[in-house]
């Protein structure tokens, strides 16, 4: 049972828990079952790109259970000009067959105006092609350029890399998503497998009887508006993932991983793309 959500600017409420695709697609019978398992576990948050070739994947995954999946895609930067923007958005729909995406993203900065992609955004949202709209990689100053564009208040998202390791974010723009009510998007919580055998986190996971993985996923979902979304390419991994939810860090665990793993004291570039 998941015991908190996370809300959208529209009111919509998705687990805090989702589940990543970047690189799937190897053994896709057991992706396509572990998408399903965890669609029936309250992971419905399913991340996905136009970058990733994995849209046709979760497409197939989601077919008999559409109405329950939240699906996120996201436009390359190479595409995102105003009719660019527009015509990958049929493409992703197309591969996902499915009528809408429930949140379509700006990969990270390119070439063309952020206006171009916000208005191809928010007339995809008038056609009813897409539920809402966000970006990806972005920092403080590039989110406050978007809210200041002609409907850009209705951003709904950003994500961004954040993990135990890579803290930068904690500096600026968490505070100031939560002051916007702006949700962010966690991508390679796990640091990529990098801190499993860390011996604090190693330390902490015996502690409450859990996996390395699970403290990870926990401590990055300590936060109201933060959203991991962790790969999980088999039935087990999804089910390892999941039983973080149940995890609550007690202050003692929040001041040993901030003593091995410093927040930051200053502003630090943006990490990821």
């Amino acid at each position: 049972m998941v015991k908190r959500l996370v809300t959208f600017p529209d009111g919509r409420q998705v687990c805090p828990l989702g589940q990543g695709t970047y690189q799937m697609g190897r053994r896709r019978k057991e992706e396509i079952q572990a998408l399903r398992r965890g669609i029936d576990l309250g992971l419905t948050l399913i991340d996905t790109a136009e970058m990733y070739g994995t849209e046709d994947l979760v497409g197939e995954a989601v077919r008999e259970c559409r109405d329950k999946a939240f699906i996120v895609s996201k436009v390359l930067p190479s595409n995102a000009d105003y009719k660019g923007t527009k015509r990958a958005c049929e493409r992703s729909l197309k591969r996902l067959g499915t009528d809408y995406i429930d949140l379509y993203l700006l990969h990270w900065i390119g070439q063309y105006p952020f206006s171009e992609t916000v208005r191809a955004m928010v007339e995809l949202q008038q056609e009813g092609k897409i539920r809402q709209w966000g970006m990806s990689n972005l920092d403080v100053a590039d989110m406050e350029r978007i809210l200041s564009l002609p409907h850009g208040t209705d951003c709904a998202a950003n994500q961004v890399l954040y993990n135990l390791k890579d803290r930068g974010i904690e500096f600026d723009l968490i505070p100031w998503s939560e002051r916007k009510h702006i949700p962010i998007m966690a991508y390679t919580p796990l640091a990529e497998g990098k801190l499993r055998r860390h011996k604090t986190v190693s330390g902490i996971a015996e502690r409450h009887n859990a996996t390395p993985t699970q403290i990870l996923l926990a401590w990055v979902m300590r936060s109201s508006n933060v959203i991991a979304i962790p790969k999980a390419g088999s039935m087990a991994h999804v089910e390892e993932n999941v039983r973080s939810l149940d995890i609550d860090l007690t202050k003692e665990d929040l001041r040993e991983l901030d003593a091995a793993f410093p927040p930051p004291a200053r502003k630090i570039r943006l990490a990821g793309w």
